[in-house]
């Protein structure tokens, strides 16, 4: 069983077990029948990845990890908004009349600031301190702009990342405020760990450790009996991830930059109702 396999069961065992249920408060998502969408959630988890160990994707059912990388090149090197940049079809269902989804993600890491340096987006910033100041606690960056909420058709729930050298390793967190276990936690634990993967080898580091720091953690209602499924089978072994060796600039990978050899994951037979 791969470790992101048991990191993922006892978590979900954990919210189960311990969890606080909404269940008669009032709550903002909805079924598509506009049946309130209640949850068991616990507050504060914190799950730590070693990259340098294994790649952390989940075997109990299939992360589809190329599209997750396509969300992320989208977001990291386009910096776009609009869908139509997007070979997928993930975020149809926020966009606006123009195509976009407002001021949010790949827009906000888009916007140019001015430091001693020159004038830098969110990532080149990143990148240029992680070659210039590897030693800098400050290399991070944030989504949440409050300034522009009222223009962003989805808040950012993974909104910060935080970059550490710690030696030839490169350490990181990501920071999310709202996490729907099912749908969506092992598609952004596999994102944020290639990202993580990108701005190592671009850097000239290693891998280090991917912390994953999650303040509401949650199950929604309908979601539980495919996640106590889940909870009965036994995993496989990760897969390998293999990246373009070749690859020196963050802005020349593209998702066929990477591969997973060795593959393995059980069928999932569930569908997944979405909350909105």
């Amino acid at each position: 069983m791969s470790r992101a396999d048991e990191i993922y069961k006892a978590t979900c065992r954990d919210i189960l077990t311990n969890g606080f249920s909404d269940e008669g408060m009032e709550v903002r998502p909805r079924w598509a029948d506009g049946t309130p969408a209640h949850t068991i959630k616990k507050f504060g988890v914190v799950n730590r990845y070693d990259l340098s160990e294994e790649f952390p994707i989940m075997t109990l059912r299939r992360t589809y990890w190329k599209s997750a990388v396509d969300e992320l090149l989208w977001i990291w090197q386009k910096k776009s908004n609009r869908i139509s940049d997007l070979g997928s079809h993930v975020w149809d269902q926020w966009a606006g009349e123009d195509g976009t989804i407002g001021k949010a993600y790949g827009y906000q890491l888009g916007i140019k600031h001015e430091y001693q340096e020159g004038l830098f987006d969110q990532v080149d910033r990143v990148l240029y301190d992680l070659k210039h100041n590897p030693a800098s606690r400050r290399i991070l960056t944030n989504l949440y702009n409050f300034q522009d909420l009222h223009e962003m058709n989805l808040y950012p729930c993974a909104y910060s990342m935080t970059f550490n050298v710690t030696g030839n390793k490169l350490n990181a967190i990501l920071n999310q405020r709202s996490q729907d276990m099912l749908t969506a936690n092992n598609w952004n634990v596999v994102q944020y760990a290639v990202l993580t993967h990108m701005m190592a080898q671009v850097s000239g580091l290693e891998v280090g450790e991917f912390v994953h720091v999650i303040a509401d953690c949650h199950i929604y209602d309908r979601h539980i009996p495919a996640v106590k499924a889940m909870l009965e089978r036994e995993g496989y072994p990760a897969p390998e991830f293999v990246m373009d060796q070749s690859v020196t600039d963050f802005y020349d990978f593209t998702k066929d930059s990477f591969r997973m050899e060795n593959y393995q994951f059980h069928p999932f037979d569930f569908e997944i109702p979405v909350a909105i």
